[in-house]
């Protein structure tokens, strides 16, 4: 495995102990490539975990190998590394690490960290997230193509409603994030009722290629807005983050006129820091914005008031929450018995 090394992040030592481990076996990377990679993005991906209760999904043996998330924070983790408390749906609590340096991001990733999962809030209000996120995410049908072309429909919806402004990223695999920055006035419960405003009116936009549809049987081949994305404990992989598939792609900061012209396999371990080196984080200024939910909580009011359009299903994990509809999916439903003549 190789003696272990030490990396220079940002003023702070690293100690990486196994640096020549092998992660991906198909493309030979190694824990040392990881760390490094990390390094090379360090500001880009400490802008988006920043303050914000993180949790690690780690492949200690690299992607072959078992893996787990960890939501707790390490015993092992430096006193430099603050946390912040959250509570999970179960009514569960737990300190998770709020990084604050970029030295944080390559300390996890000695401890076989490969995607970063940050919630949506800050750890000075965990209550309340400060920014919405949307996730398309293509199904068997579809594919990253049919995802842009829902992102740039996504992007017109999100001006008119409030002139709001989205930042996309490729999510590593087939789908597209289009995260919203938004002022941290509202709870977890209000942010997903505006994220069901949008996948419902996207929707009614392009009904042949999006749904807001929850039960797996009725999404056909579409673009599923999947708004339980924003529940409290849901969380979406960082931009930057490697994903754990066998060529090590990550989730890219994009320009708006870059989506549907670069393709996710453009970005991966080693393509991106050359242009992270070139460009620089292209979601730099997204911490410069802070937008008002109150239009699209007024398109969910209307769409309750005028169509009889309310909540929608949890997951099947979350306690029944007050005006969620039933969680039988609808081929297990039981049909009302016949009424006699």
């Amino acid at each position: 495995m190789g003696d272990a090394v030490e990396l220079e992040v940002a003023g702070r030592t690293v100690r990486l102990s196994s640096p020549d481990k092998v992660f991906f076996p198909e493309r030979g990377y190694t824990k040392l490539d990881v760390a490094r990679y990390y390094q090379a993005v360090a500001p880009g991906i400490l802008r988006a975990l920043r303050d914000r209760p993180t949790t690690l999904q780690r492949y200690p043996d690299g992607i072959t190998g078992e893996w787990f998330y960890q939501k707790r924070a390490p015993k092992s983790m430096p006193d430099w590394i603050p946390t912040a408390h959250i509570t999970f749906p179960s009514g569960r609590s737990a300190d998770e690490m709020c990084p604050t340096e970029e030295a944080a991001v390559v300390w996890a990733a000695q401890y076989g960290t490969l995607v970063f999962h940050p919630w949506p809030v800050r750890r000075a209000d965990v209550d309340r997230p400060d920014e919405l996120r949307i996730d398309l995410d293509p199904q068997p049908g579809t594919d990253y193509d049919d995802a842009a072309r829902a992102a740039h429909e996504l992007r017109a919806v999100l001006e008119e409603f409030g002139g709001l402004r989205g930042w996309p990223k490729t999510s590593g695999g087939r789908g597209i994030h289009v995260f919203v920055p938004i002022e941290p006035r509202w709870t977890f419960t209000q942010v997903r009722r505006a994220a069901i405003a949008v996948g419902r009116e996207l929707e009614r936009r392009m009904p042949e290629r999006v749904t807001i549809k929850w039960w797996k049987e009725e999404r056909g081949e579409r673009i599923f807005v999947d708004y339980n994305q924003t529940a409290r404990d849901r969380t979406i992989a960082s931009a930057y983050s490697v994903r754990p598939r066998p060529h090590a792609p990550v989730s890219a900061p994009l320009r708006w006129e870059e989506v549907g012209v670069a393709h996710p396999q453009d970005f991966d371990l080693t393509t991106m820091p050359a242009r992270f080196a070139e460009l620089g984080d292209v979601h730099a200024d997204m911490d410069d914005h802070a937008f008002s939910l109150e239009p699209l909580l007024e398109l969910a009011r209307r769409d309750e008031h005028d169509h009889g359009l309310g909540d929608l299903p949890y997951p099947p994990e979350y306690p029944k929450m007050p005006g969620e509809p039933s969680r039988v999916q609808p081929s297990r439903a039981r049909k009302p018995k016949p009424q006699a003549s």
